[in-house]
């Protein structure tokens, strides 16, 4: 028998096909299913009248019984707008309409009692109402609940598929619903956690009439939601254990005694020593390893890394690390073959500038296995490259790489090489537990003993010439200064410093031949890009202008301050990723946040959290809730991160628990064969069977 929740969309009443057609190419909405999972992302008390006295202070939408006072028309041709005033007994506000302003005044009257339903706006020093919804008080339909507010967009509200407009059509859709939304889960978890019931919540989210009934509703929507994410990823990931065996590495071997013995730089700090025996751990289980090692800038993940690839080579395994950008890589390289010293491991880099001749030997190393570590960028995942025998891939900054790219990587072997992940943008718990919930996950929340904390200050426009004179006397002491820019060119539609006109700015200030400066961005040559930044890094410059290509993959110790220019246009993980490039040294080190005078609340707010802290896990909680899931970890196209009703940023209490509620359903019943468990596990299936498989390929 069909479920009618499958029915196509064009055949609910008041839609039809090219309305249907709209909301397909609009919210991907094609059935009466994803209708009913079309949320409201508000709602609004439609039970009570606001004064207009009180309208300033009212950050909403508001209901108001008053009359018209007057009516007139402004402007000429496009730019005419119909401008109304409103009264009730506590004061007056002007409604204006910018589009159909002929049609509205042949349907308004003056003194007649209306129901009037809109958001004030400031503009200027005067409020006002743009566009309200006005009905006359005697056809008012009084509500005694909240009205719901649904996501739309300009091209549906043109066909009147607003928010009211869908409102209508989802009460269409709900009588016709009754008794027909069946219930996924068993009844021990809906009295455990005090659940509505599958349909009841679909109705009170919908058609509320208390908040009470808002909150249960939506929280039973957004505890399913996550149980059944949190269910399929710790499914995958049993499943994965099961089938998928990983090379034993039985041994240290003799490479990681002799470096740890001979070559260590610095004492490990207890964290870094808690990741390797994890590691450790899964590397001799004979299973394979899929873990995600977080790290704040400067904690010390390379240097894990390079200690299990040490493990990988004495055990008679190769090793690839890859990252995203081929400075990345190729100071990946350095760092690393500075830190092996005489040690005879064969290591290679290989990236998209690697010559011809030299690619033949890399080539050739690798299937003679006398090449033991290669290092590269996306060019390690060319068809020639094959190894002999490929035990452990480490992918740095893995949000950066696509799904396609990282499996590829992953078939360089018949058995499937272990896979360890770094990265050092700080993910918050609730995203670990959802994007990487069936990864294993290591934190390194510590840093090397010697880091001396980084002074962030954030400064406007108008302290330029102080901000100057400070660089100079940095300089002055020996010190370099970073000058970051988030633009190469002046875009006409942002009014913000670009990477020229600073560049030129700041060498009128530090002239030659006192003061050495250098440009670096992401149109250079390679070669030329390389050229600049050496000389910064062997301290020839004494400023190094550049856009974000300095992010990641430059290392200092001399360079003392960071300035960042235009801070408000660049996210918080941005900028703590920029801080890092500095106070890398001895030396007391400063990270400058330069905005304009008036910028928005968000921005205050990022500039006011990287003021306030510098844990990297508390700057990516504040991201979160700022930028969303989506922008923070580069999903926002891939749907991956894309939930109909629940918020990463906000639900943190519902995803634990619903994770937790898995791992208590996994020990009961961990294949789902109980009676009253086969509809999650027919939910289970066909989540399996749509979605790609993220550990898998991760």
């Amino acid at each position: 028998m069909p479920n009618i929740l499958d029915t196509a969309i064009e055949f609910l009443k008041g839609v039809g096909p090219h309305r249907a057609e709209l909301l397909r190419n609009e919210l991907g909405i094609t059935t009466y299913q994803e209708l009913l999972e079309h949320y409201p992302y508000r709602y609004i008390d439609r039970s009570t009248y606001t004064s207009i006295k009180d309208l300033p202070y009212v950050d909403n939408y508001v209901q108001v019984k008053g009359w018209i006072d007057s009516i007139k028309e402004i402007g000429i041709g496009r730019s005419k707008k119909l401008i109304a005033r409103f009264k009730d007994e506590t004061g007056s506000i002007d409604l204006i309409w910018f589009q159909g302003g002929h049609w509205i005044k042949s349907q308004l009257k003056i003194s007649e009692t209306y129901q009037l339903f809109g958001k004030p706006k400031l503009y200027g020093n005067a409020w006002n109402i743009p566009h309200p919804e006005l009905t006359p008080f005697s056809e008012v339909v009084r509500h005694t609940g909240f009205q719901p507010l649904y996501p739309s967009t300009e091209k549906l509200s043109a066909k009147s598929l607003h928010s009211r407009g869908i409102e209508k059509i989802i009460n269409t859709l709900l009588p016709q619903l009754v008794g027909k939304i069946e219930e996924p889960f068993s009844p021990w978890i809906i009295e455990e956690h005090r659940l509505l019931r599958k349909e009841e919540a679909i109705f009170k989210t919908h058609q509320p009439s208390s908040l009470q009934e808002i909150e249960r509703g939506r929280f039973r929507l957004k505890f399913e939601e996550m149980f059944f994410l949190q269910l399929e990823l710790l499914m995958r990931k049993g499943k994965s254990e099961k089938e998928i065996r990983g090379h034993v590495f039985q041994t240290t071997g003799d490479y990681f005694n002799d470096f740890y013995a001979h070559h260590l730089p610095f004492e490990l700090t207890n964290a870094q020593k808690r990741v390797i025996k994890e590691i450790r751990k899964d590397l001799g289980s004979g299973r394979h390893m899929n873990r995600l090692v977080q790290g704040d800038v400067g904690s010390g993940k390379t240097l894990v890394a390079l200690l299990c690839m040490l493990i990988a080579g004495g055990n008679g395994f190769q090793s690839a690390l890859m990252a995203p950008t081929e400075i990345l890589a190729t100071q990946h390289y350095e760092n690393i073959c500075e830190l092996l010293g005489e040690m005879s491991i064969g290591i290679h880099l290989l990236t998209g500038s690697t010559k011809k001749a030299a690619r033949a030997k890399i080539h050739e190393d690798l299937n003679n296995g006398s090449c033991h570590l290669l290092i590269g960028t996306h060019a390690l995942l060319e068809d020639p490259v094959q190894f002999q025998n490929l035990g452990l891939v480490v992918i740095d900054e893995q949000h950066r790489f696509g799904v396609a790219q990282r499996a590829r990587m992953r078939a360089k072997n018949t058995v499937p090489p272990h896979v360890l992940i770094m990265t050092a943008t700080p993910i918050p718990r609730t995203l670990a537990m959802t994007f990487y919930g069936d990864l294993d996950v290591s934190v390194i929340d510590e840093l090397p003993p010697g880091r001396k904390p980084i002074s962030t200050i954030h400064r406007y426009e108008s302290h330029r010439v102080a901000l100057l004179g400070f660089m100079k006397k940095e300089i002055e002491k020996g010190r370099q200064v970073y000058v970051v820019f988030p633009l190469i060119k002046e875009s006409e539609k942002m009014d913000f410093h670009n990477l020229m006109d600073g560049f030129e700015a700041i060498s009128r200030y530090f002239p030659l031949p006192q003061f050495q400066v250098s440009i670096v961005h992401g149109k250079l040559k390679a070669e030329v890009k390389e050229y600049e930044m050496q000389r910064f890094v062997k301290g020839e410059t004494h400023i190094m202008v550049a856009t974000t290509v300095i992010e990641v993959g430059v290392n200092v110790p001399n360079a003392s301050v960071m300035v960042i220019e235009s801070a408000e246009r660049f996210g918080l993980s941005q900028l703590h990723q920029l801080r890092g490039r500095v106070g890398r040294g001895a030396e007391k080190s400063y990270c400058i946040l330069m905005t304009g005078d008036n910028i928005s609340k968000e921005s205050k707010k990022r500039m006011e959290t990287m003021v306030a802290t510098q844990d990297g896990f508390e700057i990516s909680e504040v991201d979160l809730q700022l930028r969303g899931p989506g922008d923070l970890m580069g999903t926002q196209q891939s749907g991956a991160l894309q939930f109909k009703i629940a918020n990463l940023a906000k639900d943190g209490q519902i995803i634990q628990l619903a994770r937790n509620t898995v791992q208590e359903l996994r020990a009961l019943d961990a294949e789902l064969v109980r009676d009253d468990h086969q509809k999650m596990r027919q939910r289970l299936l066909h989540l399996l069977a749509i979605k790609p498989n993220w550990g898998k390929i991760a």
